[in-house]
């Protein structure tokens, strides 16, 4: 069906977006030279946190190190937070824009109505990983080449949920709630606690992720690591790690006693956890999704939880980001007060990630104005075609 790298369906239009506080004002950085293009960043604010840390990149004050390449070569370096209407910055300035500069933790949805104005738009850059945030059919219509920064949040992610299945299987939230409360009843704890070891582990989607988290796995000692996956891991690699596939999805819902979800989002993967198919899963199980949060059905993912189906959810994506007070899985909890590992998204943007996918934008945007080829490793759609399988392979348009 998938890989971390494949997919066979056509991505959809972004989720639409809701509105957010109030953004920082409006940054632009340029030279007075006149043969200049105009480099859109649309960035999270990172306030005082990013004046105090110079390798916060990701935000507006410090804009992936790109301040002085753009000024020093004459480029317009537009950045804002502000994505959300018709009024926002983003939609005013991608009309003239040539480059556009967007990130999965604070996503500028770039619809096909956008993309349609944007005429001079060549280039949209995420920087990080995951680009479903562009309408890139509509990018291949106007031949704009989408790139992402390939592989520079991997360890990251990776790392982020070996820590979330662990909070989950060991119950920590609620022992951390007592130590914080002046509370203590370790019966209340150790009640929904247990063991990784000895436990059926599986990953939905074999890919740079989702091979790393079995990797990091196998030290634990679990009963069995399965993955659910459109095509099979070489033997070399699946031998390495003891892994066995289970082609199936419902099968593998119900073998497992901890599933983590690491494949990209696309028309074949939203909603890939539903209603229907959650209560597949095994009874006190837990789930975990650090890929993309439409791949989960909110909805259907709360009510496991609430009802104690599931012992717990957790991860850091949201189907929009910022994620509105009122979401489902801000609020769920289990019986017990069991069951919730939500975060932000934070994931793939620790200050080590940060560095990586800094570098990488800069070097994607460099080879743009210099007219060298792309890393085809960071390449989305080129040419008005789709350039990796990650979203399907297609032809124009057309699904494959």
């Amino acid at each position: 069906m998938f890989a971390a790298r494949n997919a066979s369906s056509l991505l959809r239009t972004a989720v639409k977006p809701i509105a957010t506080p109030s953004p920082a004002p409006l940054r632009n950085f340029s030279s007075s030279r006149t043969n200049m293009g105009k480099i859109l960043a649309v960035l999270y604010d990172g306030g005082k946190a990013a004046s105090e840390e110079p390798r916060l990149l990701g935000t507006t004050e410090n804009v992936l190190g790109l301040r002085d390449w753009a000024k020093e070569n004459g480029h317009e370096l537009i950045v804002t937070s502000d994505k959300e209407g018709e009024g926002s910055e983003f939609q005013k300035h991608v009309k003239d824009a040539e480059v556009l500069i967007t990130t999965p933790f604070h996503p500028g949805y770039a619809t096909k109505k956008i993309l349609d104005s944007a005429k001079n738009l060549k280039l949209a850059v995420t920087a990080g990983v995951g680009s479903d945030h562009i309408d890139l059919n509509a990018a291949n219509e106007h031949k704009i080449t989408v790139a992402e920064v390939s592989g520079s949040n991997v360890v990251s992610v990776a790392e982020h949920v070996m820590m979330t299945i662990l909070i989950l299987v060991r119950n920590y939230n609620v022992g951390h709630e007592q130590a914080v409360g002046g509370k203590w009843q370790v019966s209340d704890i150790a009640r929904d606690a247990y063991d990784l070891e000895g436990k059926v582990v599986g990953t939905i989607g074999a890919g740079r992720i989702g091979y790393r988290v079995l990797e990091r796995m196998v030290a634990f000692n679990p009963k069995e690591l399965l993955y659910y996956d459109y095509t099979a891991l070489p033997d070399e690699a699946a031998k390495k790690v003891g892994a066995r596939r289970v082609e199936d999805l419902n099968d593998f819902l119900g073998q497992c006693d901890v599933v983590t979800v690491n494949c990209p989002l696309h028309e074949g993967t939203r909603d890939l956890i539903n209603k229907d198919n959650v209560g597949k899963m095994k009874k006190n199980s837990w789930l975990v999704n650090t890929a993309r949060g439409a791949i989960c059905n909110s909805e259907a993912v709360a009510e496991a939880v609430n009802s104690g189906h599931i012992l717990g959810y957790g991860g850091d994506v949201w189907e929009v980001q910022p994620s509105p007070a009122s979401h489902p899985w801000r609020k769920m909890l289990g019986p017990h007060g069991r069951g919730n590992a939500m975060v932000p998204h934070y994931s793939g943007t620790t200050l080590d990630a940060q560095k990586r996918y800094a570098d990488g934008t800069i070097e994607i945007i460099k080879n743009y104005y210099a007219g060298k080829p792309q890393n085809p490793a960071n390449l989305i759609v080129e040419n008005g075609e789709y350039a990796t399988k990650a979203y399907g392979q297609r032809k124009k348009g057309v699904a494959s």
